[in-house]
């Protein structure tokens, strides 16, 4: 597939898509917000595809914010409108994915690159990363869907004070307040991240999707999370993934999973 502003590789079950504007520091504007939708529905369709790792080209950055140029003279209407739209378009939909999807955060992830990141599963970062909210600073807030997951992520306070102060953290401290899972070098980055997606790959992935799914469904208003899992828990045993695992744990061999 061509893309403008990402690249899409696909080897062994994994994809990585890199967003690929180094010249402006990976910044999101609305060309590769559509692009990043296409590539990871593209993937989450192909059976083949177990894992997606989203990550920034250069040494930089991974997505240093939103490309202001495009919404700097925009109107109340078009803002709530620009913010619904990217919501509903790639943040909102990779959460929702079923398809386990890591950030591999490889510089700065600022503004609309943090809560890319965020809006994935699970994050790794390089040590030379550092993540902040500086909309304020803009005179406008989060609205990529910010000012919701870091405070599930990190607290409210602490998720207070980064976005009032439109400060930044390191990577250790992305590490110590559970923004991120891991810290390593930018060289062993991308091959932690694709050492654990080889982990994830060994599990049945309709099971893995259900899960997802039931964690989810804990952070949504009126939605009972103890339900959900009961509901998807029960729907395993329908599956001819639980019978292969379960057949594969009694007779001491590795389960050869179908994903269905």
């Amino acid at each position: 597939m061509d893309y403008n502003n990402i690249i899409y590789q696909e080897e062994e079950g994994v994809v990585i898509i890199t967003i690929n504007r180094s010249n402006k520091l990976n910044a999101l504007n609305k060309l590769t917000i559509e692009e990043l939708r296409s590539a990871i529905e593209y993937a989450n369709l192909d059976k083949n595809v177990k894992v997606v790792i989203i990550t920034g080209s250069g040494e930089k950055a991974f997505v240093a914010g939103a490309d202001i140029s495009e919404f700097a003279n925009f109107s109340t209407a078009q803002g709530a409108e620009l913010a619904a739209k990217g919501q509903a378009m790639l943040f909102d939909y990779i959460e929702n994915l079923t398809t386990p999807v890591i950030a591999a955060i490889n510089g700065f992830a600022l503004g609309g690159g943090l809560e890319l990141a965020m809006a994935c599963h699970f994050r790794v970062a390089s040590d030379n990363a550092k993540m902040g909210l500086p909309e304020v600073s803009l005179g406008v807030i989060p609205g990529y869907g910010g000012t919701q997951r870091l405070p599930q992520l990190i607290g409210k306070g602490r998720a207070m004070e980064l976005i009032m102060t439109a400060g930044m953290i390191d990577a250790n401290q992305a590490l110590n307040y559970g923004l991120v899972n891991y810290v390593t070098t930018q060289e062993a980055l991308l091959p932690l991240c694709e050492k654990i997606a080889a982990k994830i790959m060994r599990n049945s992935s309709v099971a893995i999707g259900a899960a997802i799914k039931a964690i989810n469904a804990n952070y949504k208003d009126g939605i009972d999370g103890f339900k959900i899992e009961i509901e998807a828990f029960g729907k395993s045993f329908g599956t001819a993934d639980f019978k292969e695992g379960t057949t594969a744990f009694l007779e001491k061999r590795k389960a050869d999973f179908s994903g269905e």
